[in-house]
C-alpha cells in the first residue's frame, strides 16, 4: 500500500475543502443525541442498573463511523489522487523526421513488389506508426519537389496523404538536389534534439537547379542527419511500358548514384543503405528506428497514473454495510 501511495499528487485539491463538512456533521451528530430526552420518564433508573449494555448498544454509533469514513474517501477520491511512476530511460522523444520521397516514373519498377514506389509506401508507413511520438513531415520529389505534409505528430493524416502518392503527379526526373533542400527547410527551425531526413531514391541527380552535395552541406550546418537509400536491385529491373498492345514488361538498367548518396549521408554524420527487396528495405528501416533510439536516449521522470477508483470502491462498500447494518442488525421502529 505504501508504494502505491508513494509520490501521490492531486489533479483536483480544491475538493478537500469539502472535508470542513465532516467535523460539521459530527458536531450536528453529538449536538443531536445530547438533547436527546427519553419517551417514557421514570423517577429512578435503578431497576435498570443490574442490567448491561447489548453489544448493539455499544456499536450504535458505528453507523455514524462508517458513513463519515465513506464521505472522507469520496472526498479524497473526487480530488484524484495520482500517482507517478519511477523515473526510466525512453529513446523516442525529440526527434524530427523528413520523409524524402522520390516519385520519378523509375521508381514504378518491379524488382520490389508490387513496384519500388508502393513497396517503399508501405514500409515508410510502418517506420512512422512505430514512433508514435515523434513529427514526421513527407516532401515528394522527381523534376519538381513538394511538401506533401508538415512536420506533424497526427501520423493518421500521413497514412492518408501515402495512399494518394503516385509516380506522374510531378514532372518526370531526379532533383535529389532540391528534394534535399525543401527538406532541410522544413527542419532548419526545429528545436528538437535530433533533426533527420530519409531521403529515397532509385536514380541519378538529373534535374533541379541545387546540387545534392550544396544541400548537404546547409544540411549539415542546421545539425540535421541525413540517412539515404538507393532502392532497386542490381543490373537490370523489370519495368512496365505501354504499348498499342497493351503493359509489357521490359528490363531496364538500374542506375543509382551510390557515390553521391554515400557522400550526402557521410557528410551529415548519417549512413548509406541500399535496398535490393523488400525485405532488405524493411531491415534497413529497422536498422535506422534502432540509430536514431539510441542517439537520443532521454530520462522520463514522470507518468501519471489514476489512483481515485479504489478510493471510490471502498467508499462505496461502507455506504453499502451501513445501509445494510442499518436496516438489520441496527433497525429501529419508526
Amino acid at each position: 500500500m505504501s508504494s502505491l501511495w508513494k509520490n501521490i499528487e492531486f489533479a483536483n485539491p480544491e475538493f478537500f475543502w469539502l472535508l470542513l463538512l465532516i467535523p460539521a456533521l459530527i458536531a450536528w451528530y453529538w449536538l443531536r443525541h445530547k438533547s436527546r430526552h427519553a419517551e417514557i420518564q421514570l423517577s429512578t433508573t435503578s431497576v435498570f442498573e443490574k442490567n448491561r449494555k447489548s453489544l448493539r448498544q455499544y456499536l450504535i454509533h458505528l453507523l455514524f463511523v462508517l458513513r463519515m469514513l465513506a464521505l472522507a474517501l469520496l472526498i479524497i477520491a473526487l480530488a484524484r489522487p495520482q500517482s507517478s511512476s519511477s523515473k526510466k530511460n525512453v529513446s523516442v522523444e525529440g526527434i524530427d523526421i523528413v520523409m524524402a520521397l522520390d516519385i520519378s516514373s523509375s521508381m514504378l519498377a518491379r524488382d520490389l513488389k508490387p513496384d519500388r514506389l508502393e513497396a517503399a509506401k508501405s514500409v515508410a508507413q510502418d517506420f512512422i506508426n512505430g514512433r508514435p511520438n515523434d513529427r514526421v513531415s513527407l516532401v515528394v520529389f522527381s523534376k519538381e519537389t513538394f511538401t506533401q505534409v508538415p512536420l506533424t505528430t497526427d501520423h493518421s493524416v500521413l497514412s492518408n496523404i501515402f495512399k494518394d502518392i503516385k509516380s506522374g503527379i510531378l514532372e518526370d526526373g531526379t532533383a535529389i538536389g532540391d528534394g534535399l533542400a525543401t527538406a532541410v527547410n522544413r527542419l532548419k527551425e526545429s528545436k528538437a534534439v535530433s533533426k533527420v531526413i530519409i531521403l529515397l531514391t532509385d536514380g541519378e541527380n538529373n534535374a533541379g537547379a541545387l546540387d545534392p552535395k550544396s544541400a548537404a552541406e546547409i544540411a549539415e550546418m542546421y545539425g540535421i542527419r541525413i540517412y539515404t537509400i538507393g532502392v532497386g536491385s542490381r543490373g537490370t529491373a523489370p519495368y512496365p511500358v505501354s504499348t498499342a498492345f497493351g503493359t509489357h514488361m521490359q528490363q531496364i538498367e538500374v542506375k543509382i548514384d551510390e557515390e553521391l548518396l554515400k557522400e550526402i549521408a557521410a557528410m551529415t554524420d548519417g549512413r548509406y543503405f541500399r535496398a535490393t527487396s523488400n525485405q532488405k528495405l524493411e531491415d534497413i528501416y529497422d536498422e535506422i528506428d534502432k540509430l536514431e533510439k539510441s542517439k537520443i536516449d532521454v530520462t522520463e521522470f514522470t507518468r501519471k497514473h489514476e489512483e481515485f477508483l479504489l478510493l471510490a470502491l471502498i467508499a462505496l462498500g461502507l455506504f453499502v454495510v451501513e445501509f445494510l447494518l442499518r436496516n438489520t442488525v441496527f433497525k429501529t421502529l419508526p
